[in-house]
């Protein structure tokens, strides 16, 4: 096969698209496509070489991106090498634009797709530059300044582009990036892993946001497919490190989930290469935490648990990668994974956890089936196989079966719909139909015999569908599968019900479903004739005597269905004539279901059915519209599968039939026609779309009938006419396959030689598929021809004469004649060829050629014939100006008109949207019935035609990229006129054909741009409103269209943008009209959506045009274009030297064209801002922006207009950004700085060696001398973990630019800016905006202020100081909100912007500020509080504490003294833990100092300054982590506080009664006793463990344990809210301290404590001790069940409660039980049932009749307690299954019917547990009565059914 193809084609092809080969014309595709290769590797090659990326590189790397679409990757490997080589080099350009370098990227991720075609050996791609530019683009330091705008909205694409490539995500950057280095991956060197680590190991300080940055690198970058050989370069180097830190992390950050996705991806690149089983239980603990289900009665979620929970997607590839393997822990943890979370798919439950558990449900299996697949069946590829003892075995997938059978039947049913619940069982039945496919037919069968529950059939039958190819395949596990075929068949039939919509719906595509896998042909008489059948075969040849009569049947419901859906039963006489959206629905339902049926039937039984269709549809007369439609579309089926047999019959009937009623010569002239004429008509019309050869012999009839009936006068009459038409021409004149039965060639042997029965769910063979293809004969093209004769040219002529004035026409008689020019185009335009014309001159210049590629589509053009496309194209163009200028109120005859020209530009025989509904369709039933385990396409016959036909239409489609001849554009001119025409329906028509035009042509933008914008210009005095709407609207374009306002070019943004500000001098522009305001609205809006950053710099690098050259010499095939000479290499290098230069000039004049139109004192307000717009859109990082524009944002920063004030202050910012001068970094070694060498080992934390970073007072830089030793480093993530190769630090200051300069040594730039700023009457006006209110009670602090303030102190130094300092001054004592907030964002610029001032100017401005600040802090309020905190806060990022000592000496001062209140208390803190969160890991000393000074204060009496507090300590000890590889740190921690805390706290601790917040809120001078001061210290610790518990990356256990006996004692057990405070905190504290996630080393410690408390007096704490070991237990289920001795120790615990005095506990430790039951925590084994039966067996002491009068004796007896005890346990163990029955059920239903009698606390109980077990098992009582014996049900009936029925 493959030699004679590589002989063929002079190569061996990596691989191509197969289909190709299916095709009718396939010899002359190897040809074409070595021809268009030649030439694209030819003009890329001289495009790179000559330098010219736009239009050439660009315009054939579009070419070869269309060409991998038609033919896959045709070309040889060093072909393929060069090509990615290529585009690498492009993609990493650095100066290249945005839009190019995603087109490049979306190339080369097709190029790499398919990994196994180039392995490591062929290839080796370098990481860094895709490094860099991530880095470039995600991390953009200009992004959020406005100087770059990257497109995040999805691209507007050319036509059918992207239907193939079907990985069209978001199609933001972002996107395109990832999967960029996703594919790029695999080729990475070997080295580069370690590369990788050095480079971002450093940016690991957990505290800091680079964390998310360096793990997201690594979960992106790392190359984890080496092979086994070169592991020790790959993850081994990272693996241990990484999985430790993974470990040791308990509260979910952010980054958490990177690691889980590397770790999924590591574990399924290297199967056998990595122990995992030490880590599994940790695993399984972390994915089921990570679904974030409800447990316990009270619970509270940590919001970022939901927020970070993990990919489901990564999980399931994890999981499904550690199945297997010689210890089969994986599975064993799987299995528990799923009982213990079973319950939450029963359908009763919902949640927004649901759709997770659903997603998880959905998935798992499909991977499983990719991982057996990629075992069993994949061809090995260069990739590392799975070795042999790691390969899933048989039991492996049994087991994993078995475990996830369960929890999909109950999904089946599920809230969110049974798709997800069918997809699994789809993949389960291909890995084992025995064990899936019968619990679904035992759900299915009885749900087809209900009529009360339709959800229950829905759900069964969609659940049935996807497991249907293997249920009708058997196979030697399943034999007795296809048995159940017909009984399904045969009971589905009740659901094709007129009233029930979806039933109908389900019933059909299963009915299809089925019928398309299995041929219905009558085997039974091959029972008699042979003797070699199998039991099951002889079975199903008996069994499919039934065919037959379930076809008929299946008809007479549908001829049910059609009666009961006519016209006239439906709506009478409504408005509406059309089919509602049900009703084509069902119609295609019906039509498609029907058309399966007969095509999969034998000859006989269609014989019979085609008798029962042809007399029902010729004895009833149908109305046209429902009913009809239906009808035709059964008839059509049937025409289809065999036409001679069914036109033999409908023919004749209706021609006869339709001549008789037309003999009449009145008829003609009939507005209302016959209904019988009309259905005839009807009929014919669908007949007649059969095999166009089959139709040739009836072709004189039906010509006769068209003369007829084409020129009735009723439209009804002749639109049926015009469709017979249509039908008749494209059914000679297309090329399509005539069959799809599932065995090539039908079932027309005899029995002896072919059994059909053999061949049920069979593939259709690739090689072998015997498509029979409808090829246009001679005779058909002769046929079509003559038709057009015959009656398109008469209609011409007549629309012609009328066109010239030289015959009157009616309306009517023109949309008549348009209607039969129109369907003669639509039916023989695959025969006529494209309009030709010359090519218009002049577009664009090319150094490289831009000729358009043609594709052989299977027609020879007859060029001697009359090209019908031309005349109609020449009338319609006459007939078209001549009723714009007569009677432009013919709105109907231009609606038609504008489709005859759509359809003249580009149609040969199939349009675009109905090829994407059948490409979506045809991939839904791929989806629902693939074999994903065999893979390797092994789809049914009929699905592989389809896709062949579908690659046919494909290459009728490709349209990108022709050439703009004169005749398109004459054509896109008229398109123009029609756009800007009167009537808004015809523009909005006229514009749709329009924009799809430009997007076809190449380079007609640019002619067309010019003729649009003429009707906007301001001088034109004869443009109207509708012109000038309409030509708005062809600006604005339509949603997935070329937009002509952001064409991305320079040439058109030039002439585009000023032309839409000016044309607001319009005479037609009204503000009035809300639709044009709108309209402006829109394009300003798309026009900043769509926006990107153009580039000035199209520079191509030398190592590209090395590459060109090689592409240039290389072989088959060789391109036939010479290598460029050096002069054409000259050229080229100064046609792009021009290139650059003329960009900058167009930017520059762009600019200049919108400040002139700005500077026009005439043009409306909203214009002004639009420009605005325009000019803020133009900012660079790359080219400063003109100094006029500068002028014109500086003073707007003035403006009255307070939007206009805005979009000036970010300008500015940006424009200050520019003006930045580059400061000279110098490389430090800091071992040498701290003294300390090397260690060689990865040390993170506080160490000897980044010690010198640290904030210390002793040495602080307070002079001139010891601030220019210092070493400042800025960033504060550097040094924690572990330093960079090269630390780089700001050079000294006498390296750095001048400061103070005088304004003549600045740019003209900088002296706009001077001058302003100097001018004090400026400044007064600008703070006196700045400190107005925008909108009350919203404004927050603003960052793009605070940009602007920076900028200006950071290029200028302190030149404006003295003119603020006033006004500083001023607002700080003003406590007015906006006055605060203006000050705040000032002082926050200061302090950022004075980053490289000299020392002196430090010093003075710290002798300024801290005044202000103090004041500030002291006028504190409410309103202001959070302003000043993020003023601090952004004062303090990423600076040098060393560098801020004088803020941070102010701010210890006295944080909390007391004066002003308690609230400026609360807010000093506030601004001060702002300031030191930034610093992070750098200030241990001031944390110490800062908790010093707290401590003796945490009994503070007012609640937020306690929550303050609680915030502060958090932040405090936030340094204190238990991270792997992290020295203990210096910072304070958190042991050490706890054991103070613990010695205040005694007085509490000791006394056994219960604390009372009996604090009397008053600070009296009398010192309160130590109880008092005890519990508001409580207070303050209680708000400190519930702001940690979210917020730390790992919790403090064994301190937090000390805690608990307390928190257990004040915790309250009812969910009451009005408990006072600190009762509530310690319930919350509870809540979420269980829910932590604890090392395996911590659950003895808690369990010991849990112990302690469980012997305490207080039945509250006993009670708690429950509800927290509940949640603790779920939380962390894998890693107790790991521990024996943990688990021993919590049933002991629970077993212990049950027995306990108080009635409560009990109660509770039964529902504990229950629980730990249910999530098989524990198993319900011998021992524990005998030991509840031992309890329940305790006698009773007899009562003793008491005298009336005596005290009863309270207290329950011990032998009650126990016995109460025992029932208790029995009753959680029933409890326990509330869906099944298990086998243990019944006996302890008995036991417990015993105590019905006994006296109370047990009654109850035992009715409660009854009644709780009747309504759980409620629903499937039918299933779960067959567990019982007849007596047992006797008892139970007794029991469910209470005694008082019959009192």
């Amino acid at each position: 096969m493959k030699k004679d193809k590589a002989e063929a084609l002079g190569f061996v092809p990596q691989k191509d698209i197969v289909y190709n080969k299916l095709l009718p014309y396939a010899d002359k595709l190897d040809i074409e496509s070595n021809e268009i290769l030649c030439k694209i590797k030819g003009n890329l090659a001289r495009a790179v070489q000559l330098r010219e990326l736009w239009p050439g590189v660009l315009f054939w790397t579009r070419k070869l991106s269309t060409y991998m679409r038609l033919y896959g990757r045709k070309f040889n490997k060093e072909d393929h090498v060069l090509f990615v080589n290529l585009l690498y080099e492009l993609v990493t350009i650095p100066k290249l634009e945005i839009s190019m370098m995603q087109g490049f990227a979306r190339l080369l991720i097709n190029l790499l797709k398919k990994k196994e075609l180039l392995s490591r050996e062929d290839l080796e791609l370098p990481w860094r530059p895709l490094y860099e530019l991530q880095e470039r683009i995600l991390y953009s330091k200009t992004e959020h300044l406005g100087l770059n705008w990257f497109p995040n909205s999805p691209w507007p694409h050319a036509s059918s582009k992207h239907v193939m490539i079907t990985f069209i995500q978001k199609c933001s950057v972002e996107n395109v990036l990832k999967t960029l280095v996703k594919s790029c991956r695999p080729y990475f060197p070997a080295s580069s892993t370690q590369e990788m680590l050095d480079e971002w190991r450093p940016l690991l300080c957990p505290f800091d946001v680079t964390m998310q940055r360096a793990i997201s690198y690594f979960e992106l970058f790392l190359p984890t497919t080496l092979p086994p050989e070169l592991h020790h370069q790959g993850f081994q180097l990272w693996f241990k490190e990484l999985i430790d830190l993974w470990l040791s992390v308990q509260n979910l950050p952010s980054w958490e989930v990177h690691l889980v996705n590397l770790f999924a991806r590591l574990a399924n690149d290297n199967i056998g290469y990595i122990d995992w089983d030490p880590y599994i239980p940790k695993i399984f603990t972390r994915i089921l935490r990570s679904l974030n289900l409800p447990v316990g009665t009270s619970q509270m979620l940590v919001p970022r648990y939901v927020t970070n929970a993990y990919d489901i997607g990564h999980v399931v590839i994890w999981v499904s990668s550690l199945l297997g393997g010689p210890s089969k822990q994986a599975q064993k943890q799987l299995t528990g994974l799923f009982k213990s979370i079973t319950s939450f798919f029963h359908p009763s439950n919902h949640g927004r956890w649901l759709m997770k558990l659903m997603k998880l449900l959905q998935r798992l299996p499909a991977s499983v089936v990719r991982r057996l697949h990629r075992e069993r069946y994949r061809k090995p590829t260069w990739l590392t196989p799975v070795p042999n003892s790691y390969k899933l075995t048989e039991q492996d997938v049994t087991d994993f079966v078995e475990s996830m059978m369960q929890p999909v039947l109950l999904a089946m049913f599920s809230k969110t719909g049974s798709l997800d619940a069918a997809q699994a069982l789809q993949n389960l039945a291909l890995m084992r139909p025995e064990l899936v496919i019968p619990p679904v037919l035992e759900k299915t069968y009885p749900a087809l015999e209900t009529l009360t529950e339709p959800h229950q059939l829905t759900a069964t039958l969609s659940c049935m569908i996807g497991v249907a190819r293997s249920l009708v395949t058997g196979g030697p596990h399943y034999p007795e599968g296809p048995t159940h075929m017909l009984p399904l068949l045969m009971r589905a039939l009740p659901g094709v019900d007129p009233n029930d919509f979806s039933k109908c719906m389900i019933t059909f595509q299963f009915i299809a479903t089925f019928s398309t896998l299995v041929p219905l042909v009558d085997c039974s008489s091959a029972i008699h004739e042979r003797s070699d059948l199998t039991e099951v075969e002889r079975e199903l040849c008996s069994a499919s005597a039934e065919f037959e009569d379930f076809v008929l049947q299946f008809m007479d419901r549908c001829f049910a269905l059609i009666d009961s859906s006519t016209l006239e039963q439906t709506r009478e006489e409504m408005e509406t004539e059309k089919m509602t959206h049900l009703e084509s629905l069902v119609e295609l339902g019906l039509s498609s279901t029907f058309s399966t049926i007969l095509t999969q039937c034998s000859m006989d039984i269609f014989q019979v059915a085609l008798e029962k269709v042809f007399n029902f549809a010729t004895t009833n007369i149908f109305e046209t519209r429902v009913a009809g439609r239906m009808v035709a579309d059964m008839c059509r089926a049937a025409a289809k599968c065999h036409p001679a047999e069914s036109l033999k019959l409908f023919v004749p009937r209706c021609c006869n039939a339709i001549t008789q009623i037309t003999a009449n010569e009145e008829v003609l002239k009939e507005e209302e026609l016959d209904k019988e004429l009309l259905w005839n008509l009807q009929l014919l019309s669908e007949v007649a779309r059969v095999d166009g050869d089959k139709l040739l012999p009836y072709c004189s009839q039906l010509v006769q009938i068209l003369q007829l009936t084409l020129h009735l006068k009723s439209k009804q009459g002749y639109s049926l006419a015009c469709n017979l038409l249509h039908h008749m021409l494209r059914s000679t004149a297309l090329i399509y396959p005539t069959e799809y039965c599932s065995i090539p060639g039908g079932f027309h042997w005899p029995l002896q030689d072919y059994l059909p029965v053999k061949d049920w769910g069979r593939p259709g063979d690739l090689f072998n598929l015997q498509i029979q293809w409808h090829v246009p004969s001679p005779e058909e093209v002769t046929f079509v021809f003559d038709v057009l004769d015959l009656l398109l040219r008469p209609e011409l002529q007549r629309l012609q004469k009328y066109a010239e004035g030289e015959q009157g026409m009616n309306r009517d008689d023109v949309l008549q004649s348009l209607s039969i020019v129109h369907h003669c185009l639509l039916g023989a335009g695959n025969l006529l060829p494209p309009l030709d014309g010359e090519p218009v001159p002049g577009l664009v210049e090319s150094l490289v050629s831009l000729e358009e590629t043609t594709l052989h589509t299977g027609v020879e053009y007859d060029l001697i014939r009359e090209n019908y496309r031309e005349a109609i194209c020449k009338v319609m163009r006459e007939l078209l100006h001549y009723i714009l200028e007569h009677s432009e109120d013919d709105t109907k005859s231009l609606f038609s008109i504008i489709k005859i020209i759509g359809d003249l530009l580009y149609f040969k025989g199939s349009h675009k949207q109905e090829f994407d509904s059948r490409w979506k369709s045809f991939n839904l039933v791929k989806k629902s019935m693939e074999n994903r385990l065999h893979g390797r396409k092994q789809h049914i016959r009929a699905l592989l035609i389809d896709r062949v036909m579908l690659h046919h239409e494909l290459r009728k489609l490709t349209v990108e990229g022709c050439l703009f001849r004169s005749v398109h554009r004459d054509l896109l001119r008229d398109l123009l006129r029609l756009s800007t025409s009167t009537y808004s329906q015809v523009r909005s028509k006229a514009q749709s054909v329009l924009f799809t035009a430009l997007g076809t042509y190449n380079f007609c933008c640019r002619d067309l741009i010019p003729h649009v914008l003429e009707f906007l210009e301001p001088g034109r005095s004869d443009v109207t409103q509708q012109q000038f709407k309409g030509a708005l609207y062809c600006l604005l374009g339509n949603h997935s269209g070329v937009c002509l306002a952001n064409l991305h070019d320079w040439d058109c943004i030039a002439r585009t943008w000023p032309t839409i500000v000016r044309s607001g001098l319009s005479h037609v522009m009204s503000l009035e009209k809300p639709s044009i305001v709108r309209l402006f609205d829109d394009l300003a809006d798309k026009v900043h959506r769509q926006y990107e950053t153009i580039g000035l710099n199209f520079d191509i690098p030398e190592s590209c045009s090395a590459l060109g050259l090689s592409m240039l010499k290389s072989g088959s095939p060789t391109p036939s274009m010479p290598v460029p000479t050096p002069e054409e290499m000259e050229e080229g290098m100064q046609k792009q030297q021009a290139k650059n230069l003329d960009a900058v000039q167009k930017y520059e004049k762009l600019v200049g064209d919108l400040l002139d139109c700005l500077g026009n004192r005439n043009l409306p307000w909203k214009f002004e801002h639009i420009a605005i717009g325009f000019l803020s859109l133009l900012l660079r990082d790359d080219h400063p922006l003109p100094p006029k524009a500068v002028l014109f944002f500086v003073k707007s920063l003035n403006h009255d207009a307070l939007i206009v004030r805005k979009m000036a202050i970010s300008s500015v910012a940006g424009i200050l950004k520019q003006l930045k001068k580059p400061h000279k970094k110098v490389p430090v070694n800091p071992y040498e700085l701290s003294g300390f060498m090397d260690s060689g080992e990865v040390v993170a934390g506080d160490r000897p060696n980044n010690q010198w970073l640290q904030y210390d007072s002793s040495c602080l830089p307070r002079t001139q001398q010891a601030w220019e030793c210092c070493h400042f480093v800025e960033k504060t993530h550097w040094g924690y973990y572990s330093w960079p190769r090269k630390l780089m630090v700001y050079a000294p200051l006498e390296e750095q630019p001048k400061q103070g300069l005088r304004r003549e040594e600045m740019t003209e730039r900088e002296q706009i800016i001077y001058d302003h700023f100097s001018d004090p009457a400026f400044i007064d006006q600008l703070i006196e905006f700045l400190s107005l209110e925008d909108r009350k009670g919203k404004d927050k602090f603003s960052p793009r202020r605070f940009c602007l303030f920076k900028g200006l102190f950071r290029n200028f130094d302190d030149t404006f100081l003295l003119l603020l300092k006033p006004h500083m001054e001023r607002l700080v004592a003003d406590t007015h909100e906006s006055k605060q907030r203006c000050v705040a964002e000032v002082i926050a610029g200061l302090i950022r912007g004075c980053k490289h001032w000299s020392f002196q100017k430090v010093e003075s401005l710290w002798m300024l500020l801290c005044p202000l600040l103090r004041t500030a802090l002291s006028n504190i309020t409410v309103e202001t509080y959070t302003d000043w905190g993020t003023c601090i806060a952004t004062a303090c990022e990423s600076r040098d504490p060393r560098k801020l000592h004088w803020l941070f000496e102010m701010l210890m001062e006295s944080p909390v003294n007391g004066e002003g209140g308690s609230f400026v208390d609360a807010c000093r803190l506030y601004v001060l833990q702002g300031g030191l969160a930034q610093q992070e890991w750098r200030v241990p000393e001031l944390l110490h100092r800062l908790l010093q000074y707290l401590e003796p204060k945490l009994t503070q009496v007012y609640k937020n300054v306690r929550e303050r507090i609680g915030s502060v300590l958090t932040y405090i000890f936030m340094i204190d982590v238990s991270l792997p590889y992290t020295r203990p740190t210096a910072s304070p921690r958190i042991a050490e506080f706890t054991e103070r805390m613990l010695v205040r706290l005694k007085p509490l601790m000791e006394g056994e009664e219960e604390i009372q917040n009996h604090v009397v809120e008053e600070n009296g001078l009398m010192e309160q006793d130590e109880r008092t001061q005890a519990i508001k210290l409580l207070k303050t610790v209680l708000k400190w463990l519930m702001a940690s518990t979210g917020r730390s990356f790992s919790i403090a256990v064994p301190e937090q344990l000390q805690f608990l006996p307390l928190l257990f004692k004040i915790a309250p057990v009812e969910n009451d809210d009005s408990y006072d405070e600190m009762k509530r905190d310690a319930k919350t504290c509870l809540s979420l301290m269980s829910q932590g996630l604890l090392y395996p080393a911590q659950i003895p410690q808690v369990l010991q404590v849990l112990q302690e408390i469980a012997e305490s007096s207080s039945w509250h704490a006993r009670y708690t001790v429950l509800t927290y070991l509940q949640i603790m237990v779920f939380y962390n289920l894998f890693t107790f069940l790991d521990d024996e001795q943990a688990v021993c120790d919590a049933r002991g615990l629970v077993i212990r409660l049950l027995e306990d005095e108080q009635l409560e506990v009990r109660e509770m430790a039964a529902t504990t039980l229950s629980g730990f039951l249910q999530c098989n925590f524990l198993s319900m084994d011998g021992p524990m049932q005998a030991h509840f039966e031992a309890l329940c067996k305790t006698r009773l002491p007899k009562r003793r009749r008491r005298e009336p009068g005596s005290a009863m004796d309270t207290i329950p007896s011990a032998d009650l307690v126990r016995r109460h005890a025992g029932v208790l346990g029995l009753s959680a163990c029933i409890l326990s299954s509330p869906y099944d029955v298990p086998t243990w059920m019944p006996q302890l239903l008995m036991d417990m019917s015993a105590h019905l009698n006994d006296t109370q606390p047990i009654e109850m109980t035992v009715k409660k547990t009854l009644s709780n077990f009747r309504r759980t098992h409620h629903d499937n009582w039918q299933e779960h009565k067959q567990q019982f014996t007849d007596d047992q049900l006797l008892v139970l009936t007794d029991l469910l059914v209470s005694p008082c029925y019959y009192a």
